[in-house]
């Protein structure tokens, strides 16, 4: 049967303009022998993610930081297997890819859905040390678990799915470092979409916007109005509605099983947000107004 192997780590904190879900990415589908490595799914999404893989026949291996939680987990979904472990250590890495092969004997699925959000940030208040942790968190952790997977990946003409997020294509304000870590993992995506043709590998990556989720919930919740903060996030999609988990872990179980001719793909999750016009400038912004003639 199919295996997923999953590292969940999430730093806790949210967009506010597009609240990228942390729990996309659930990918249960892949080949009939799928071994999936799902790296970074957030609490919630963990769940959803297992179930969706225990309820296709498949076998959930995961890491994350959270020890008693990942125990927890495991304890309460048959078919998962926990294994301690920070994508930001090469070597916690290497265990976890290579305890999936050895229990399992296979890999052909890596999901890559990494990520922390920075509070709100001006350019000026980054750091080059926030930045490169950043980048660790976001980039390298998931550039270090693809490269140990290629070789099972080749053998099994297996696939990866990077989680991005929609800001990585439109920008986000007070977000520069955050923005650039996802614009990178996209186009991560396309370069090694090209790379890996050659083996049968397929890259594909999805960048949702907002999706309702605990995290989500958690900054409007600290927002002086909550409902207002609610009806702002929803109304920046044209379906007006925020998108749900399970829509996020459908769409990764198309690309990881369904979608065989696909490969460099963006997908968007994002209800239309990015679409039309909208007011851009800031209350701060110098505006210079037309005036009609007389």
């Amino acid at each position: 049967g199919r295996v997923i192997c999953c590292s969940c780590e999430w730093r806790q904190s949210c967009e506010r303009d597009n609240h990228e879900s942390r729990q996309r990415g659930r990918c249960s589908g892949g080949h009939k022998r799928a071994a999936e490595a799902v790296t970074q799914v957030c609490r919630a999404g963990n769940i959803v993610l297992f179930l969706l893989a225990v309820d296709s026949g498949a076998q959930v291996v995961f890491c994350d930081k959270d020890e008693a939680g990942g125990r927890a987990v495991e304890q309460e979904l048959l078919g998962t297997v926990f294994i301690p472990g920070d994508v930001t250590q090469e070597g916690d890495l290497q265990t976890l890819i290579s305890e999936t092969v050895s229990r399992f004997g296979h890999l052909d699925c890596v999901v890559n859905n990494a990520g922390y959000h920075p509070p709100a940030q001006l350019p000026e208040e980054t750091s080059a040390q926030g930045f490169r942790q950043l980048l660790e968190e976001n980039l390298l952790g998931a550039y270090t678990l693809i490269k140990l997977a290629l070789p099972h990946l080749r053998k099994s003409k297996g696939n990866i799915i990077n989680i991005s997020s929609l800001v990585g294509a439109i920008g986000q304000s007070q977000a520069l470092t955050y923005v650039a870590t996802k614009g990178a993992v996209t186009a991560m995506t396309k370069a090694l979409a090209l790379d890996e043709s050659r083996y049968g590998v397929r890259v594909n990556c999805i960048s949702p916007g907002n999706i309702w989720t605990p995290l989500w919930q958690e900054l409007a919740a600290a927002t002086s109005d909550p409902r207002a903060t609610i009806l702002e996030g929803t109304l920046a999609q044209p379906l007006g509605r925020m998108g749900q988990p399970a829509e996020v872990g459908a769409a990764a179980v198309f690309l990881a099983s369904e979608a065989t001719f696909c490969t460099g793909l963006e997908l968007f999750m994002t209800g239309g947000a990015e679409l039309g016009y909208g007011r851009k400038a800031s209350s701060s912004t110098l505006v210079e107004v037309p005036i009609l003639p007389p």
